[in-house]
């Protein structure tokens, strides 16, 4: 374990006509947030200078034209491309869409040759993205095969960690897609974050119905009663601290989530509101069961005040915090696995 290092933090830039590129300045001109890492964002130095420009930041940006040219202690910009972009704040863009996957490309490749120690995604329009070469839901998706894990979206915060069986999928489909398979995969990837990436020894984890009142016995469906309560009962017995399902329509209300290290929720919205409810602004969507780290904000584009100033970084900065956090207990967490004599007479 190195823990003097500074960590490098690479940074897609997400939508630049949303307030992705805004919330990444406001990060760094406090020049002792370069005291806890080294950031790279994957951009153009022109395009950031745009930015710094108009926001009126005393920013310094340093530019550089690979990864392998990293200087500690500078906001470093790599030009992943070199031509002007016309940035209309505000306004979903196909050419815009081109250039967030760039930017998450080259920083992704960063993450895979460790150039980087980890990632972290300004917001992206799930829209623009979508061409030939790019067709993925969002993030997530796109990060489980370009790093060839399984992830899982999980959403975390100082008082509230809700992971999700199925993610950007339409409700519709939502329970069909949950199967015994499906929900053991999904536990143990968030058994396993727990432990070797939150320093949690023996997690305690709830799992929310997929139906109303865990379906009544059956009266609202059976899709509880048939799937998701046999399998929570083979991996109780297989050892781990598994319970539920749970009424989701009082479980946040009566503060019965603090009683947990992690909640599972059976789809997006299911999970998604009451954390956004109760984590707003401090939250952070972590790609958990992938062997790199990587966060990002809880919010998205936010086109209605991008370009005005007005965005709050709050979410992004603690994605940084996160990440760094993540890898610093991830390192630990390998180490002492190697070393289990270390760690017992620590």
């Amino acid at each position: 374990m190195k823990k003097e290092e500074k960590i490098i933090v690479g940074i897609s830039v997400g939508d630049l006509n949303g307030i992705g590129p805004e919330i990444i300045i406001k990060t760094y001109e406090d020049p002792r947030a370069l005291e806890l890492n080294t950031p790279v964002i994957f951009a153009s130095g022109k395009t950031m200078q745009f930015f710094k420009n108009h926001f009126n930041s005393k920013i310094n940006l340093f530019n550089i034209d690979t990864p392998d040219q990293i200087v500690h202690g500078k906001v470093n910009v790599v030009n992943v491309w070199r031509e002007p972009v016309k940035i209309e704040f505000g306004s979903e863009n196909k050419k815009i869409g081109e250039y967030a996957i760039k930017s998450l490309e080259a920083a992704t490749n960063a993450l895979k040759e460790g150039k980087i120690d980890v990632l972290v995604t300004a917001p992206i329009n799930k829209h623009n993205i979508q061409s030939e070469k790019f067709n993925f839901p969002g993030h997530t998706d796109y990060l489980a095969k370009a790093l060839n894990g399984k992830s899982l979206m999980f959403m975390v915060s100082n008082s509230l960690r809700i992971g999700l069986l199925t993610d950007h999928v339409p409700l519709k489909d939502a329970a069909n897609c949950i199967t015994e398979a499906l929900i053991t995969e999904k536990i143990k990837t968030v058994t396993k974050s727990l432990k070797q990436d939150f320093n949690i020894r023996k997690p305690k984890i709830a799992v929310l119905a997929i139906n109303p009142h865990a379906g009544d016995n059956g009266v609202i469906g059976n899709e509880d009663d048939e799937i998701l309560k046999p399998t929570l009962e083979k991996i109780k017995l297989a050892g781990d601290l598994v319970y539920g399902p749970y009424s989701a329509d009082s479980f946040f209300g009566s503060n019965n989530y603090k009683n947990f290290d992690a909640v599972i929720a059976s789809y997006h919205d299911q999970g998604l509101i009451p954390f956004k409810t109760i984590a707003f602004g401090e939250g952070v969507n972590y790609t958990a069961g992938l062997d790199k780290v990587r966060t990002s904000p809880d919010h998205g584009t936010a086109y209605e005040i991008a370009g005005k100033g007005e965005a709050n970084e709050s979410s992004f900065k603690q994605a940084i915090y996160t990440a760094i956090q993540i890898f610093r207990n991830r390192e630990e967490y390998n180490y002492y696995s190697k070393n289990p004599l270390k760690k017992a007479s620590k």
